[in-house]
């Protein structure tokens, strides 16, 4: 199954209060502090989105390569950095296998994914002597199969998360980069104290 942990954050409603407060005054009392809330559903609801890009959420994924397409195409102010079968041999063959397939073509997959494997492996060894190593890797993952999963290290600024939320945490969008978003959404609420719950509620997450 694919997989996601949050390696760590930055930020706060209060930043992002503090940002917008910029143009003002950032002095901070009571008062303001009562006011973060209201502050923060209007710079929502009137796209007001800059103050959100100063904090960050870092996460950790393990995830098919369907999913790997998903998290780098449409991206906005995302920074993704990621296994490379080019430079170095997928030596853990790990592999997504959808759990609402039946047990028959779920079966039918493994089979499928276990050979490609093997022929991956296989490509790799032969393939060195004739080709140099460096060719070898970066060529003989055409047997990689589009369920094998990479590990990758995925920032976002609060307002790029808002933005891949919308896009991927969505009935049109592929189960699989739904389900991640979810999970992700899901980490960031269950953070000790709730550092962004005003946020999150701002935009109705």
């Amino acid at each position: 199954m694919n997989k996601v942990e949050l390696l760590g954050y930055y930020g706060s409603d209060l930043v992002h209060a503090q940002s917008a407060w910029t143009s003002t005054s950032r002095d901070i009392n009571e008062e303001k502090k009562a006011r973060v809330g209201k502050l923060l559903e209007m710079l929502a609801s009137d796209g007001h989105h800059t103050p959100f890009e100063k904090s960050s959420l870092h996460f950790l994924v393990t995830v098919d390569q369907a999913t790997h397409i998903h998290l780098i195409k449409h991206r906005i102010g995302v920074s993704v950095n990621g296994e490379s079968a080019r430079y170095k041999e997928l030596k853990e063959d790990k592999t997504y296998i959808p759990e609402d397939w039946n047990s028959e073509w779920a079966g039918r997959l493994i089979v499928f994914t276990e050979n490609a494997n093997h022929l991956y492996h296989k490509a790799l060894e032969e393939l060195t002597p004739i080709l140099g190593r460096k060719r070898a890797k970066e060529s003989a993952r055409f047997f990689k199969t589009f369920n094998s999963q990479i590990t990758m290290d995925v920032m976002f600024n609060w307002r790029s998360f808002y933005h891949f939320q919308q896009l991927r945490n969505s009935e049109h969008a592929q189960l699989e980069v739904r389900q991640l978003a979810q999970d992700m959404l899901e980490l960031v609420k269950n953070i000790d104290g709730n550092p962004f719950k005003l946020t999150i509620e701002a935009f109705k997450l």
